[in-house]
């Protein structure tokens, strides 16, 4: 940010009076401009044992598949953005079932929340940031064409889950090793 929100005047990156990190602090009227973790949230949506994919239409990887899946809006509770998410990118309708993971990306400062849910009918087809939507079952994923670290991560526990028939609550961070490119899953044990 270059500008106060508030009064328009010049901002300047400094740690005000009682924080510890380093702000947008306006020069004027003195308020603070806090950066905030962007939140993501998704749907796993399964039909039969198959699990819908989304191939993006656009960036950040085109062409990659990824769950449904992007940011909240403001008025908006995480599973209804999930659920919206899912009608915007797959023209689907989902039950939700419940928060399935969290993982935090402190690197690019989001958090991805993605529900389990149920697909409500087979009518479903691509949104306009959908090249193609597809059912799949587990040997069909396009394992080395998944988009993003927290989707592929979900998928994984998910199908370890389903083979010992449970799904307990998951989360964790996802670090990213800046040398190799590379990220790694620490999972929080569960309760």
């Amino acid at each position: 940010m270059k500008f106060c929100g508030e009064c328009g005047a010049v901002l300047v990156r400094r740690v005000p009076e009682g924080d510890t990190r380093m702000r947008d602090v306006c020069v004027s009227c003195s308020a603070i401009h806090y950066e905030n973790p962007k939140v993501v949230a998704g749907c796993l949506p399964s039909w039969e044992g198959r699990i819908l994919l989304c191939r993006r239409a656009i960036e950040p990887r085109y062409g990659f598949w990824t769950l449904p899946a992007g940011f909240m809006e403001n008025e908006e509770t995480t599973s209804e953005a999930a659920a919206r998410e899912t009608l915007e990118e797959a023209s689907a309708r989902v039950d939700i079932e419940g928060l399935y993971t969290l993982f935090n990306l402190p690197h690019i400062s989001q958090v991805y929340l993605m529900f389990r849910a149920r697909l409500r009918d087979l009518d479903f087809g691509p949104g306009t940031e959908s090249l193609e939507v597809a059912l799949f079952d587990e040997r069909e994923i396009p394992w080395d064409e998944i988009a993003f670290p927290a989707i592929r991560e979900t998928l994984r526990l998910y199908f370890a889950d389903r083979a010992r028939g449970e799904f307990p609550f998951r989360s964790g961070d996802l670090v990213h090793d800046a040398v190799t490119g590379q990220y790694r899953a620490r999972l929080l044990p569960n309760p």
